[in-house]
């Protein structure tokens, strides 16, 4: 007797704005060999732009996706949605466990063992399920042209009959993936780009993309790859300094995040009243708090002729990509948590999963 085959389910996103969806056709045909059968809820990729036809030509069926045994998700669940979920079944997704306890509480009690997409350790080994890293790689890209678009200078030196234009002039504070990605574009888009960050062995690789390494004599390397959180001193000495290195900058990114902590202000009030008029600040950590002190997540301001953006959820306005991106992240990590017949079967020995997994199946850190 053939035995049953365990149950992918995709849900149709409800978060306002979220256009994402967790798996597209092209990972479903890689998923489905794995021993899995794959249920994708009536429109789940409408706002990615992928009709429920090419999920079916996949191997997908079209269903209720909250019955199966493992389901997969982009945004955090809300409360209804995690009374869908069957007692005993596996969730994977973006949780928020340092900032939404109260997700994680009703996990817990509904006997849900979760995975947090943004709690996979950033490991060599695991890079190819690292979520926060495939979606920070789109937002710096969509960061760079935002501010492209609010810009009233052209980025790349332009040479015409009237004259020559000189290039405009980028700072991207924080060089993590989505700062990175961002120096990256801006370079491509032909600005003079420089970079800051906190960690200073992450100045070759800005130099690595033809940026400028902005030096302020302050270092605050932390662990699994991130800056730690500066002292009073040091914060104060790093605002100084920085208000008097942005003035002279045309477009400023922001990218600086302390996981589970609000975002560090980097850019000042005064800092904007300094630039030009006509600047752009693009703040990539509005759903933190902002890096910016004038930062309205979610909002465009103009201070002091000064335009100041907070985008939240950047990588949602690009769906097909992102999309596709996560979709790979969520592969891998199936493929960790599937024997192979298909079953659920954990290694918590392996501490991708022991790292990842916020709630087993009603406790945490015991099955």
């Amino acid at each position: 007797m053939t035995p049953r085959r365990t149950i992918v389910g995709v849900p149709r996103e409800s978060a306002a704005g979220e256009r994402r969806v967790a798996l597209v056709p092209e990972v479903i045909k890689k998923l489905l060999p794995l021993g899995v059968e794959v249920v994708v809820e009536a429109g789940a990729g409408h706002g990615a732009l992928i009709a429920d036809e090419l999920f079916v030509q996949a191997g997908a069926t079209i269903g209720d996706p909250w019955a199966a045994e493992i389901v997969v998700k982009v945004a955090p669940p809300t409360d209804g949605e995690v009374r869908l979920l069957r007692p005993g079944s596996t969730l994977a997704g973006f949780l928020a466990p340092l900032t939404s306890p109260k997700t994680i509480a009703s996990l817990r009690a509904a006997g849900v063992r979760a995975f947090a997409m943004e709690a996979i350790p950033r490991i060599s080994r695991a890079q190819s399920m690292d979520a926060l890293s495939s979606q920070a790689n789109v937002a710096g890209y969509k960061a760079v042209l935002l501010a492209a678009e609010r810009s009233t200078r052209f980025f790349p030196m332009l040479t015409t009959a009237a004259g020559t234009v000189k290039p405009a002039r980028a700072l991207v504070l924080g060089a993590g993936v989505a700062g990175l990605q961002a120096l990256a574009t801006a370079k491509r888009l032909g600005a003079r780009v420089t970079g800051y960050d906190v960690r200073p062995e992450v100045a070759d690789q800005v130099r690595s993309l033809g940026a400028q390494w902005l030096d302020l004599g302050i270092e605050a390397a932390g662990e699994g790859g991130y800056a730690r959180e500066l002292t009073e001193s040091e914060r104060a000495e790093q605002q100084e300094r920085l208000e008097e290195a942005i003035t002279g900058f045309d477009v400023v990114i922001t990218t600086a995040n302390v996981p589970g902590r609000k975002a560090p202000t980097l850019v000042t009030a005064k800092a904007v009243e300094g630039m030009r008029s006509g600047s752009v600040v693009v703040d990539l950590a509005g759903e933190s708090g902002g890096n910016c002190e004038l930062t309205r997540p979610g909002e465009v301001v103009v201070v002091h002729d000064v335009t100041v953006a907070a985008p939240l959820n950047l990588a949602a306005t690009m769906p097909e990509h992102a999309s596709e991106l996560y979709a790979r992240n969520l592969l891998a990590l199936l493929e960790l948590l599937l024997d192979e017949n298909g079953a659920v079967s954990p290694d918590w020995d392996d501490e991708v999963l022991a790292n990842s997994c916020v709630t087993r199946n009603g406790a945490e850190g015991e099955e």
